[in-house]
C-alpha cells in the first residue's frame, strides 16, 4: 500500500532502488535502524499486524474463562466431549465402530454412523501432538480452547482471502472485523466445543482455496480446495450450503459468459475429488449421487462438460451459423436428458427428496407447521433486526459500500464474494443459527469497503501537499501553476477528507467497543452455569445443573435411567454418567413424541409409559424460584406439539384458555394436573419466592400458580437443587398384586 502511493508520486522506484543507508531522512528512526527497504518495510508492517489480530481473536474469546473456569458450554458441546474423551482414551477405531448404549435407551445410537467427526478428531491430534512435545494436559482443556484456537486461524484465511479478492489492505481490514465480530464469537468462545468452532474456518478455508484455483486455473489449489472441501464434510452439516453455492456461482459465471478453462479445472477437480472424499464420512455416504440437496452440484459438473464440448466444436467448426444450430439442439437435448434423468430417478426413488431442514431454509414457516421438533429450538427462529445490529453493528452499513465496491471493479472474485455475502445473509434472515454463516461474508465485504474508502480518501489528503510541492520545486510551468491554484481554491477536499477519516476511524473503535461488550456480556456466559445480580448488585451463581448431575452420579444405581426434556439428555450422560431416554441428537421423533405425551399426560397414564420405558428417574426443569425463564414449563408446548403430531390424543387446545397459556388459577384443567405440572409445582405452594408476594408466586412467569396442592401418587421427591432449578423424582415400583 506505501509502497503503491510512494510509486505513484514518482519517488517508489528511486527509494527501493537506493541503498539502506540513504533511505530518505522522513523514514522512521525503527526502519532506518533495520536498514529496511519500501517493500520490506511493508511486509513487517503487515506481518505485526496479522500477529497482533491473531492474538486478539484468541484473547477476546477467554472471557468464560476468566470470569467462571475452563468449562464445556451449552448441551451439544458436552456430547462432542464426550466422544473425544471416548476417542483419546480408546482410539480410532473403537471410536468408530462405537455403539452407545446409555443413549435412546432402549434403542441405542451407532456414535460412527451418527455424527460428523471432524471436530473430535481435530481435538484428539492436538491433544496427541501436545502430549508428544510433552505438554501435560487434560483433553478437557484443548477442547475448551479448541473454538478460540480455530478462531485465530479464521483470521489469517480472511486476510487471504481479503488480499485475494482486493488487496492486502482489505485482507488486513477482514481479519480485523472478523476477529472480533459477535456474530462469530456467538459460537467461538473459549468452551463452545461445537462443530462451528472449527466448521467456519474449513467453510472459509474452502472457499478462498476455490476462488484461488479459478483465479489461476492451478491444478494444486483445485485440488487443496477439495481437501478443504472435505474437512468441512467432516466437520459440520453446513457443508450443503458450499456444495450449492460454488454451482450456483459457476452458472452465474457460465450464463455470463465468464467460461475459461481455469473455470473448468476448479470446479471439476474440486467436485470430483471432493465428493469421493465426503464419502468416507459415514453418515454422508452416498448422498452426493442420491440426494435432491446434491444434485444442483452434479448437474452443473454435467453442464462443464457441455460447454467444454461446444467449445471444441467451436474449435472445429469455422460456420458461425452452423454452430448456432448444432448449439441449439445440443443445449436441447442436454437440458431433456438431465430433466428426464431427475424425474427418473425422484420417482424411482434413487433420488431422495430434500430434507424438512432443507425445505425450512427456503419457506421459514415450513418447520412450525410441519415439523415442530425443529422449530422448537431457538437457535431455528427467524432473526430479528435487532439481532442483526447486535451482532453486526456498523457491518451492517458497511456491506452495500462494499457490494458497490465489488460490482464497481467486477471480476470472478467479486462475483464470488457478491453472490456468498447475498445468500448468506437471507438465510441469515430465515434462521438465528445462520447468522454465523453470513458473518465471514459481511466481514470480507465491509473490508473492501473500509479499505476502498480509506485509500481514497488519502489520496485526497495527499493530493494537495504533493502539487504544492512539485510547484515550489519548479515554479516555472504555467500548467503546474494553474493546478495549484486550482487544488488551493478548493481546501475543502482536503480537510473533508480529513473529516471522513476521523469519522471512520470513530466509527471502528465504537465497533470494537461495542464487539468487546457484547463478548463479555452476552456471549461469554455458560449456560450451565447461571449468573445473577443480587439485590445489593452482587453477582450471585447458580449452580445448580452440575449439583444435580453430580447428585446422579453419586446416588443412583448405574444402570438407572433417566427421563427427561431432549434438551438435557447430552449433559445427562456426559455429566451424569446416566443412561437417558432421549437427547440433542433428535433423530427419532417418535421416542421424543413418546417422551412429550408422558410430560402432557395425567400422573397415571404418564406412569404406564414410563415403565414402559424402564424409567427410573425423572428430571425436570424449574424456575419459578429464581426467575429463569428458559424452564420446562416455558416449553411445555413445544412438548404438547411434539406429542400430538405422533399421539392425536395430545391436543394442545386442552391446555389452553381462550387459546392463551396460564399456569394461574384461570389455567386449563389437564395444564393443572399433567405430570410436568405436578413436577415443577410440587411442594412450591409452600415456598415465598419474593417480597410482599402470597405464597406460590411463580417468579419466572409473575404469576399465582392455580394448583399449590399438588400430590404425587406415582413418583417420590428424591433431589432439588438449592435454587429449585433442576428437580429429580424417583419412579416407584408397582403395588404388589396381591
Amino acid at each position: 500500500m506505501a509502497g503503491k502511493a510512494e510509486a505513484a508520486n514518482g519517488g517508489g522506484v528511486k527509494l527501493a532502488a537506493m541503498k539502506p543507508d540513504l533511505l530518505p531522512s522522513n523514514t522512521p528512526f525503527f526502519f532506518r535502524s533495520l536498514k529496511l527497504k519500501t517493500k520490506q518495510q511493508e511486509l513487517l508492517i503487515r506481518v505485526v499486524v496479522l500477529g497482533l489480530v491473531y492474538i486478539l481473536a484468541f484473547i477476546t474469546r477467554l472471557f468464560s474463562v476468566l470470569r467462571y473456569e475452563s468449562m464445556i458450554h451449552e448441551f451439544d458441546p458436552y456430547f462432542n466431549y464426550r466422544t473425544t474423551l471416548y476417542l483419546t482414551e480408546k482410539g480410532f477405531y473403537e471410536f468408530w465402530n462405537w455403539f452407545d448404549s446409555e443413549s435412546w435407551y432402549p434403542l441405542g445410537r451407532i456414535i460412527g454412523g451418527t455424527l460428523y467427526p471432524g471436530l473430535m478428531v481435530t481435538a484428539a491430534i492436538i491433544y496427541w501432538a501436545l502430549h508428544f512435545l510433552r505438554f501435560a494436559v487434560h483433553i478437557r482443556e484443548v477442547c475448551v480452547l479448541t473454538a478460540p484456537f480455530f478462531a485465530s486461524n479464521t483470521t489469517l484465511v480472511a486476510y487471504f482471502f481479503g488480499k485475494e479478492l482486493w488487496d492486502s489492505g482489505a485482507g488486513l481490514v477482514a481479519a480485523a472485523l472478523i476477529a472480533i465480530c459477535p456474530g462469530y464469537i456467538s459460537r467461538s468462545v473459549a468452551g463452545s466445543y461445537d462443530n462451528e468452532g472449527v466448521a467456519i474456518f474449513a467453510l472459509l478455508l474452502t472457499f478462498y482455496l476455490f476462488v484461488k484455483a479459478v483465479n489461476t486455473g492451478s491444478l494444486a489449489w483445485a485440488l487443496a480446495s477439495a481437501f478443504g472441501y472435505f474437512y468441512m464434510v467432516s466437520a459440520w452439516g453446513g457443508y450443503v450450503f458450499i456444495i450449492n453455492l460454488i454451482p450456483l456461482y459457476v452458472l452465474v459465471l457460465l450464463i455470463t459468459g465468464r467460461y475459461s478453462m481455469r473455470l473448468y479445472v476448479a470446479y471439476n477437480c474440486m467436485y470430483v475429488l471432493g465428493m469421493l472424499l465426503a464419502m468416507q464420512i459415514r453418515f454422508v455416504g452416498f448422498q452426493h449421487v442420491q440426494s435432491g440437496e446434491h444434485m444442483a452440484a452434479m448437474g452443473v459438473f454435467f453442464l462443464m462438460q457441455v460447454f467444454y464440448f461446444l467449445d471444441w466444436v467451436k474449435y472445429l467448426l469455422d460456420d458461425p451459423k452452423l454452430f448456432h444450430a448444432f448449439l441449439r439442439v445440443t443445449v436441447t437435448c442436454a437440458i431433456g436428458v438431465g430433466a428426464v434423468a431427475l424425474g427418473v430417478g425422484t420417482a424411482s426413488g434413487y433420488i431422495s427428496p430434500w430434507t424438512g431442514r432443507f425445505y425450512s431454509l427456503l419457506d421459514p414457516t415450513y418447520a412450525k407447521d410441519h415439523i415442530p421438533i425443529i422449530a422448537s429450538v431457538s437457535e431455528h427462529q427467524p432473526t430479528a433486526w435487532s439481532s442483526f445490529m447486535f451482532d453486526f453493528h456498523i457491518l451492517l452499513f458497511l456491506f452495500p459500500a462494499g457490494l458497490y465496491f465489488c460490482f464497481k471493479r467486477l471480476s470472478d472474485a467479486t462475483i464470488f464474494i457478491v453472490m456468498y455475502g447475498l445468500t448468506s445473509m437471507y438465510f441469515a434472515g430465515v434462521m438465528v443459527r445462520l447468522i454465523l454463516v453470513a458473518t465471514p461474508a459481511l466481514c470480507l465485504i465491509s473490508a473492501i469497503a473500509v479499505s476502498a474508502t480509506i485509500k481514497n480518501l488519502m489520496h485526497l489528503v495527499r493530493a494537495k501537499t504533493k502539487v504544492v510541492q512539485s510547484v515550489t520545486g519548479k515554479g516555472t510551468s504555467a500548467k503546474a501553476s494553474s493546478k495549484a491554484s486550482l487544488d488551493q481554491s478548493l481546501p475543502f477536499q482536503r480537510n473533508g477528507a480529513i473529516a471522513l477519516l476521523l469519522g471512520a476511524f470513530y466509527l471502528l473503535s465504537r465497533y470494537a467497543i461495542h464487539c468487546t461488550w457484547v463478548t463479555s456480556e452476552a456471549y461469554s456466559s455458560p449456560s450451565i452455569v447461571l449468573a445473577a445480580r443480587g439485590a445489593y448488585g452482587n453477582r450471585v451463581i447458580f449452580d445448580d445443573y452440575r449439583e444435580a448431575y453430580f447428585w446422579l452420579r453419586k446416588n443412583t444405581p448405574p444402570d438407572a435411567k433417566i427421563m427427561s426434556w431432549w434438551d438435557y439428555g447430552y449433559q445427562i450422560t456426559a455429566m451424569g454418567n446416566r443412561t437417558v431416554i432421549v437427547d440433542n441428537n433428535t433423530w427419532n421423533n417418535t421416542h421424543i413424541a413418546t417422551v412429550g405425551r408422558a410430560m402432557s399426560s395425567y400422573e397415571d397414564e404418564a406412569y404406564e409409559i414410563m415403565r414402559s420405558l424402564d424409567v427410573d428417574y425423572v428430571l425436570v426443569v424449574f424456575g419459578g424460584v429464581t426467575g429463569y425463564s428458559s424452564d420446562d414449563i416455558n416449553k411445555f408446548l413445544w412438548m404438547v406439539r411434539i406429542g400430538g403430531g405422533v399421539f392425536p390424543v395430545i391436543k394442545e387446545p386442552d391446555y389452553l384458555v381462550n387459546g392463551e397459556y396460564r399456569v394461574d388459577k384461570g389455567a386449563a384443567p389437564k395444564m393443572l394436573n399433567c405430570l410436568m405440572y405436578k413436577l415443577s409445582y410440587y411442594r412450591f405452594g409452600e415456598l415465598t419466592t419474593e417480597y410482599g408476594k402470597p405464597p406460590g408466586y411463580d417468579r419466572a412467569r409473575g404469576v399465582e400458580i392455580g394448583n399449590k396442592d399438588v400430590k404425587l401418587e406415582y413418583l417420590e421427591e428424591a433431589f432439588t437443587t438449592s435454587n429449585w432449578i433442576v428437580r429429580i423424582y424417583k419412579v416407584k415400583p408397582p403395588n404388589n398384586r396381591w
